[in-house]
């Protein structure tokens, strides 16, 4: 397949695609960066109390 041809095939692929809307898009943001911090909190409390279970074990 030539570049050319492969450009205009997902040229025309991306005007089916259905964009968010500005606002969507700054809500589904600070939904994935909300959910990450959660994780990274939850993660990073297990990680402090086993290490610290360690060192009184060890």
């Amino acid at each position: 397949m030539k570049l050319i041809d492969y450009l205009k095939e997902t040229r025309a692929e991306l005007k089916h695609v259905a964009w968010p809307s500005r606002k969507q898009a700054i809500v589904y943001t600070a939904v994935v960066i909300a959910i990450s911090l959660l994780t990274a909190a939850y993660l990073g409390a297990f990680d402090y109390i086993f290490t610290s279970l360690l060192k009184l074990i060890i």
